[in-house]
């Protein structure tokens, strides 16, 4: 297929445009043109997608049979797109979060739970419903990708690599509450297995899915993972537990992940795209480690540890 993704060149968009070229579809990029493209000689049109002018500019003359829309926040960055493209694209994939769901007793999230109106993701419920108007409208074709917490190589987001910041300099790691809040993550390469799976499926046009691991984690759990992928013994970790409402650490941010369970089931999303994640937890931050947090000498770089020592004191 002759593809479009929006972005391309971070995270989830390296491992998605890698997986597609190896599928052997034709991807043209759309970026800003700071970061190069994960596969050389791929077409990249140059542009800033919050620019409604510059999209029709530089997209109006274009032909694409479907879209990943991998960095739409707000539907202001997706709604000129669409427009453009409204009646000739075969599929048009929108990158949503699973941290639209309204916080619940009943886990794990379905795609059909309550979505929460205030959540910080808004943006992404707006566009949400946007595209499900246009296709009750046209016919558009839209798929929504709702990940948790992803991980794995190039992460730009503290997620494993604050445990990994901690372990390799056997500093104490402080948690939250009582470390059982149940949260989980899913790899990127996974993720992205996922939205190449969406191509071409009839099942999909008009779907939500949720994609992830196929199992949770607690905090604690997650530590002594992230220990063994490490090459530590997970038994040697200092865990300092805390209470957040004690502290004010201002704007820093002194935890990865939410003070709640969070997970998500991903039976839909198996069972439509006859997708399964590869990765367990354990191989996966094994990639993490060894493909990224290594190579970048993160281990050796100067990290900010102001919010732990505000705890630890």
């Amino acid at each position: 297929m002759k593809i479009l993704v929006m972005g391309g060149t971070r995270f989830i968009g390296v491992s998605l445009v890698k997986l597609l070229v190896d599928q052997g579809h034709q991807v043209t990029l759309f970026n800003r043109g700071k970061k190069p493209s994960p596969v050389a000689g791929l077409r990249t049109i140059i542009g800033d997608r919050t620019d409604p002018q510059q999209l029709r500019d530089k997209l109006s003359g274009e032909s694409f049979e479907a879209i990943f829309d991998n960095n739409g926040r707000e539907l202001s960055d997706t709604k000129p797109l669409v427009e453009i493209f409204r009646d000739r694209l075969q599929h048009f994939v929108y990158m949503s979060s699973a941290g639209v769901y309204l916080d619940g007793d009943i886990l794990p999230y379905h795609e059909t739970d309550a979505v929460d109106p205030k959540s910080r993701h808004k943006g992404k419920l707006d566009t949400e419903a946007y595209l499900q108007q246009v296709l009750a409208e046209s016919g558009f074709p839209y798929t929504s990708i709702r990940p948790t917490y992803i991980y794995g190589p190039r992460n730009y987001n503290d997620v494993e690599a604050w445990f990994f910041d901690r372990i390799v300099r056997d500093r104490p790691i402080p948690i939250p509450g009582n470390g059982k809040f149940i949260t989980q993550l899913g790899h990127v390469a996974d993720l992205a297995s996922a939205m190449a799976a969406v191509l071409g499926n009839q099942k999909a046009i008009g779907e939500i899915y949720n994609i992830s691991d196929t199992r949770y984690v607690t905090f604690i759990g997650l530590a002594k993972q992230c220990a063994i992928a490490a090459g530590k013994d997970p038994s040697s970790l200092n865990f300092v537990y805390y209470n957040p409402k004690d502290f004010d650490f201002g704007k820093k941010k002194a935890f990865p992940f939410r003070l709640q369970h969070f997970f998500a089931s991903v039976t839909k999303a198996t069972q439509d795209l006859n997708w399964q994640p590869k990765y367990d937890l354990l191989s996966g931050l094994k990639t993490s480690f060894e493909q990224d947090y290594l190579p970048s000498n993160r281990h050796q770089a100067d990290i900010d540890f102001s919010t732990d020592e505000q705890i630890l004191k």
